[in-house]
C-alpha cells in the first residue's frame, strides 16, 4: 500500500482521499444507529448527503433532523468539518496529534491541497488553521447559547 501511494501524483492522492472519506461517510450514515427508527434511507441518498457534506455544498435530499439520529447528525457534522478543513489538513493534524513527523510527500500534499506556493512553514500553517477554526467555532457555540 505504501509503495502504491509513493508512485501516485499529489492530485490523485488528494482525490482518492476525498473519495474514501465520502464512501466511509455514506456507510456511517447508513448504519441503523444513524437513522431514526421507522425512517428509510436509500444508499444513493446517503452517498449524495455524504458527498454534499464533504464538498461543503450543504445540499441534501432528506431532512437531516428528521432522518438521522444524534449519532447520524454527528457523523454528518464530522463530514462537513472534514470537508471544510480539507482531507489533507485533517490527515496532517492526525499525524501531528500522534506525535509523528510529516514526511516530504505529506508536506507536498498539504502544499498542493492548500494551493500554496512555498513549502516552508506548512506545519505551522496547519496548526494555525486548526487553532483559528477551533476559536471561531467556540465563539459561535458560545453565542448560540446566549
Amino acid at each position: 500500500m505504501n509503495k502504491l501511494l509513493k508512485t501516485q501524483s499529489a492530485p490523485r492522492i488528494i482525490a482518492s482521499g476525498f473519495a474514501l472519506v465520502i464512501f466511509i461517510g455514506s456507510l456511517l450514515l447508513m448504519l441503523p444507529c444513524s437513522i431514526q427508527p421507522g425512517t428509510h434511507l436509500d444508499y444513493i441518498d446517503a452517498l449524495y448527503t455524504s458527498t454534499s457534506a464533504v464538498c461543503v455544498t450543504g445540499l441534501t435530499v432528506v431532512d437531516a433532523g428528521d432522518t438521522f439520529t444524534a449519532l447520524g447528525q454527528f457523523f454528518l457534522a464530522a463530514l462537513i468539518q472534514i470537508g471544510g478543513l480539507g482531507v489533507t489538513s485533517i490527515s496532517a493534524g492526525v499525524i501531528l496529534a500522534m506525535g509523528r513527523r510529516v514526511n516530504l510527500k505529506g508536506r507536498m500534499l498539504i502544499r498542493e491541497s492548500m494551493n500554496l506556493d512555498a513549502g516552508r512553514g506548512l506545519i505551522g500553517f496547519v496548526y494555525t488553521v486548526f487553532k483559528t477554526t477551533l476559536l471561531i467555532e467556540l465563539i459561535g457555540a458560545a453565542l448560540s447559547f446566549i
